[in-house]
């Protein structure tokens, strides 16, 4: 074991010879080896080739992480596995869903935080079996684990993030709200959706197409009877303001002909079975073969085939089915039906209705067909369930570093369905398949600050679920929260009710296109706050004990703080005409139904019942802080930044830096960007205003609306001099 100090707040522990991961990308020439093993709040045991690690949890104990996963913030009494798993029922008690993150955060007297680097299979067992005691098993003794201490939960993080090296940045467009379906199959259903948003002017930046625009599901190919000049048809949008966002699977079709086979078996790049053939397993188009995506020289090819895309105009992608996802494999299959034709003809009891049945289900995403095939890792074979956690990132790595090389300067929206921690340095992530349950828009909230505190910044759900059918009050309720997500994006399956925002009677509608609009009007606050977490090393979601330690603040996990000024307190029970609200300092409520600020209050301290009507947003501004308001555009292209609305809740003085870039190309890197500094005083009952334009931002007006202690509100215009 090597025992490595990386800084003050964190201690690397190395086990056996791991498999490198690149989870962290930070500069070990700073770091200091050690002789000895210091105290560590944790005990670690190697036990029959696993690794095991043990902590006691006192009553008051708080277990915050693991990234994407059920139940609540506070992970404390639950069964977790760190697998990938293409699992679309996210019911509580579900183990694992499709990401894999791996970095927990244990309150108390002394907090500390874990990072367990490790591609394979880890259970975590907190205060599940024992109330009092968490205990994770590693699959492996080839780990590396680093413990973070000596510092708050908000330092742990930030420590941890800034270990990661930059995080991905997704152009500005990409906050614009998206819309996506999975049956969205010809052109002219594209144009009978966006001619939707048209005529109810609802604004929208993006349509997605799902597998259906390939031809017979393989990637990197249109099929051009359904979308006839695709380049041109994909320039036409453009044009106003909407961007065609394709699909990318993970699995090859198998098909003679088809360049992307031929290439892939020609060179090897395939995933191999123990005869080290290519293995076939069957996803969307059949059977298929999965490309090597640990292998540099695969990711490379893979990567650059995103071009054929790209030169067609194309600015986005979303990679899926990338856990890998696998239907059948060949053998399983087999085995399968000579099982049915066997219990033909016979009298099937209890015992052998369910063991058909059972075999039928379990077909998909078998656990043992992950033992099945292997990776070549500098010439040596892999089972690829030791590395099951690492196929998506590396899928989704292998696709940003071949977009990068097509266009070097551009940035590209890219998120993918399977992850691991690293991955936010590529891409971002969507939460994958869930349904339209209530419980769902609760799970979205308390999935996303986990998922930044594990370094993945750019993320959302599908807004509105993506199995089952929303009514239209679900879809309201839920865009209400996901107007704060960095991705906002509404999904469904096929063969579910459509649930565009226009898909409803005229209420929904009128209230959808308002809560979108109010949408545009945030981008500016949300784009600054998510490109200063992107540049500092920061998180854009927290939970609310991470800024507020009055005790209180950490057994709520149903609001969460976006950015440095917001906190948020979404509705997410059917028919409430309200909810309970707590506020741990005095803040400004803000009942939003546009974008005019018309009903703010005063909020004390405390717990509060608040009555929302189902058009109303409730957005709470802390002390001493500043929002930033655009006026609503029909897509971020159009948005005017030069005049911009601020409304502040100061009670003696308030500095917002308001950060902002082009957007599109990756010059922030150098130093191209702007800060505008906003600072208000509230002194012998006035305010006094400066506002400094360090950069080149175009600024030239801002509408001030200012509440200070007495509930007294101030409204002015200021022309800037540019």
């Amino acid at each position: 074991m090597k025992i490595i100090k990386v800084n003050n707040h964190c201690l690397w522990l190395r086990y056996g010879q791991p498999i490198a991961t690149e989870s962290l990308a930070f500069d070990t020439q700073n770091t200091e080896e050690l002789s000895a093993l210091p105290s560590l709040p944790v005990k670690i045991e190697i036990m029959e080739n696993k690794i095991k690690l043990s902590f006691g949890l006192d009553e008051a104990a708080k277990v915050f992480g693991l990234g994407q996963n059920v139940r609540g913030m506070n992970k404390r009494g639950g069964l977790y596995e760190s697998f990938c798993t293409d699992d679309p029922i996210h019911t509580p008690d579900k183990k694992s869903l499709y990401g894999a993150h791996n970095f927990l955060l244990i309150t108390g007297e002394k907090p500390f935080g874990l990072f367990i680097d490790y591609p394979g299979k880890i259970i975590y067992d907190i205060g599940y079996t024992l109330h009092d005691e968490m205990n994770i098993t590693i699959s492996d003794i080839n780990a590396d684990l680093f413990i973070f201490q000596n510092g708050t939960l908000k330092e742990l993080t930030l420590s941890f993030r800034s270990l990661m090296g930059n995080s991905y940045a997704a152009p500005k467009w990409a906050f614009g709200y998206q819309q996506s379906r999975w049956s969205y199959g010809t052109k002219e259903e594209v144009d009978r959706i966006i001619s939707g948003f048209e005529e109810n002017e609802i604004p929208c930046d993006a349509v997605y197409l799902d597998i259906d625009y390939m031809d017979d599901f393989k990637d990197f190919t249109v099929d051009e009877q359904k979308f006839p000049k695709f380049e041109e048809y994909v320039r036409e949008l453009k044009n106003k303001g909407i961007r065609l966002i394709p699909i990318i699977d993970a699995g090859v079709k198998i098909e003679e002909g088809y360049d992307v086979y031929e290439e892939g078996v020609e060179n090897q790049y395939f995933c191999l079975n123990s005869q080290q053939e290519p293995f076939v397993a069957a996803v969307w188009p059949g059977k298929v073969h999965f490309p090597d995506f640990l292998n540099p020289e695969v990711r490379r090819w893979f990567g650059l085939k995103y071009k054929t895309l790209v030169d067609m105009g194309v600015e986005g992608f979303w990679n899926d089915m990338n856990e890998p996802s696998i239907f059948y494999t060949e053998d399983r299959l087999q085995r399968t039906i000579d099982m049915a034709k066997k219990s033909e003809g016979e009298n099937l009891n209890i015992h052998s209705f369910f063991e058909l049945t059972h075999a039928f289900k379990s077909l998909f995403n078998h656990p043992d067909d992950y033992q099945k095939f292997y990776h070549q890792i500098e010439g040596t074979l892999i089972n690829h369930k030791s590395v099951h956690n690492l196929y998506g990132y590396n899928m989704t790595r292998s696709a940003a570093e071949g977009l990068e090389k097509i266009d070097p300067n551009r940035r590209f929206l890219l998120f993918s369905r399977a992850s691991t921690v690293g991955l936010g340095r590529y891409a971002g992530i969507w939460t994958g398949d869930n349904y339209s349950w209530w419980e769902h828009i609760l799970l979205h909230l308390q999935m996303m600050p986990a998922i930044n505190q594990c370094g993945i910044l750019y993320t959302g759900a599908d807004t509105g679920g993506f199995s089952g059918n929303a009514n239209g009050q679900l879809l309201v309720r839920w865009s209400q929260f996901s107007l704060f997500s960095p991705l906002f994006r509404n999904h469904s399956a096929l063969n579910t009710r459509a649930q565009e925002p226009f898909a409803f009677d005229e209420t929904i509608t009128r209230i959808m296109r308002n809560v979108i609009k109010l949408r545009y009007a945030l981008i500016p606050y949300l784009y600054s706050e998510y490109m200063k977490s992107v540049t500092q090393h920061g998180v854009y979601f927290m939970p609310l004990c991470f800024a507020f330690e009055d005790g209180f603040s950490s057994e709520v996990d149903d609001q969460m703080l976006v950015g440095e000024s917001l906190m948020v307190a979404p509705v997410y029970r059917e028919n409430a005409k309200g909810r309970y609200v707590y506020v741990p300092e005095d803040m400004l409520m803000w009942k939003a139904v546009t974008d005019k600020i018309e009903k703010t209050e005063i909020m004390k301290k405390g717990i509060h019942y608040v009555d929302l009507s189902l058009e109303e947003v409730p957005i709470f501004i802390k002390k001493n802080s500043l929002l930033i308001l655009a006026r609503p555009a029909m897509n971020v292209d159009n948005l005017d930044l030069g005049e911009l609305t601020v409304l502040g809740y100061v009670t003696d003085e308030a500095t917002y830096i308001y950060y902002d870039d082009d957007g599109i190309t990756r010059n922030y890197e150098r130093g191209d960007y702007s800060e505008v500094i906003i600072k208000v005083v509230y002194e012998h009952n006035q305010y006094t205003v400066t506002i400094k334009n360090n950069g080149n931002h175009t600024l030239r007006k801002v509408n001030l609306i200012l509440v200070g202690p007495d509930d007294s509100r101030e409204e002015r215009e200021l022309l800037i001099d540019q």
